[in-house]
C-alpha cells in the first residue's frame, strides 16, 4: 500500500502542481491562440479516460450496470448543479474576461487587459479573485480524491486519470491566472494558485487514500463519479468553447488535437498497463 500512496502523491503532484506550473510557463512562452489546441487536447484526454478506461473498469465489478448508470447520471446532474452554483468554475464565473483569455482574440484580449488594469485595485476584482480560488480549490480537492481512487483500482488507471487532470487543468489555469492578476498581481496570483489549487489536489489524494482504504467496494462508484466529472467538463465546458465557425484547416487542427488527446491517454496507459 505504501507504493500506491507514493504513486498517488506523485500523480496528484503532477496533475495539480504540475498543471499550474505548466500553465504559468505556457502563458509566458506561447501566444494565446495556442490555448485552443490545448482545449482540444484536453477534451480528447478527458473523454478517452472516461469511456475507454474508468467506465470499463467500473463495469467489471459485480455491481449491476443499472446502479452504475444511475451513479453516472447522478454525477452529471451534481456537477451541473455545482456549475450553476459557480463552484465548478471552469469557463463560467470568469465571464467575458475568461473567454477572451481562452480564445485569444487579439483585439478583445487587449481590451480585457486594459479593463484588468482599471479594475486591479477594485474590491470587486479582489473579491472575485478569491471566489475563483475557492471554486478551483473545491474542484482540485475532488480531482485528488478521484485520482486516488483510480490508482487504488489499477496503476494504469491512475496514470490515465492524472494525465487527464493535467491536460484539462492546464488551459483553464492559464485563463484563471489572467483573471487572478486583477486582484493579486502576477507573482502572488501564481503563488496562490500553486498552493490553493495545486497543493489541494495532493491533499485530496491523501485523504482519498485513507478514506478508501478498507472500503474498496466504493471504488467502482468513485470511478463512475470521476467519469461523470470528466465527461461533464469535456462536453459542457471545453467542446462548447471550440464550437464556432472556422476554416477547414482550423477545424482539421481541432480534430487532430482532439484525437491527439485520445491517443496520449491511450498510449500512456498501454505502456504502463499492469495486468
Amino acid at each position: 500500500m505504501s507504493l500506491i500512496l507514493l504513486a498517488i502523491v506523485a500523480g496528484t503532484l503532477s496533475a495539480g502542481v504540475g498543471s499550474v506550473l505548466l500553465a504559468a510557463l505556457l502563458a509566458r512562452a506561447l501566444m494565446t491562440r495556442f490555448t485552443q489546441h490545448l482545449l482540444s487536447l484536453a477534451a480528447g484526454a478527458l473523454l478517452a479516460t472516461a469511456f475507454m478506461h474508468l467506465l470499463p473498469e467500473a463495469f467489471e465489478s459485480d455491481i449491476t450496470p443499472q446502479l452504475l448508470f444511475m451513479t453516472l447520471l447522478g454525477g452529471l446532474v451534481f456537477f451541473f448543479l455545482l456549475d450553476k452554483a459557480e463552484l465548478w468554475h471552469h469557463g463560467h464565473e470568469h465571464g467575458e474576461g475568461h473567454h477572451h483569455a481562452i480564445h485569444g482574440d487579439t483585439h478583445d484580449h487587449a481590451h480585457h487587459h486594459h479593463a484588468d488594469d482599471s479594475n486591479s485595485q477594485s474590491p470587486q476584482g479582489f473579491a472575485g479573485s478569491w471566489a475563483v480560488l475557492a471554486g478551483d480549490s473545491v474542484h482540485a480537492f475532488g480531482d485528488g480524491i478521484l485520482v486516488a481512487a483510480a490508482f487504488m483500482t489499477n496503476f494504469s488507471l491512475g496514470v490515465a486519470a492524472s494525465l487527464a487532470v493535467l491536460a484539462h487543468e492546464t488551459p483553464h489555469h492559464m485563463g484563471d491566472l489572467a483573471v487572478l492578476q486583477r486582484g493579486f498581481g502576477r507573482g502572488r496570483a501564481a503563488l496562490l494558485k500553486l498552493c490553493l489549487a495545486g497543493g489541494v489536489t495532493v491533499v485530496g489524494g491523501l485523504l482519498g487514500f485513507f478514506l478508501i482504504e478498507g472500503h474498496e467496494d466504493w471504488l467502482p462508484y468513485m470511478l463512475v463519479i470521476a467519469s461523470s466529472s470528466y465527461v461533464y467538463v469535456a462536453l459542457a465546458d471545453l467542446i462548447p468553447q471550440l464550437q464556432k465557425r472556422l476554416s477547414a484547416s482550423a477545424t482539421s487542427m481541432q480534430v487532430l488535437w482532439l484525437l491527439g488527446g485520445i491517443g496520449l491517454v491511450t498510449l500512456a496507459t498501454q505502456l504502463m498497463h499492469v495486468h
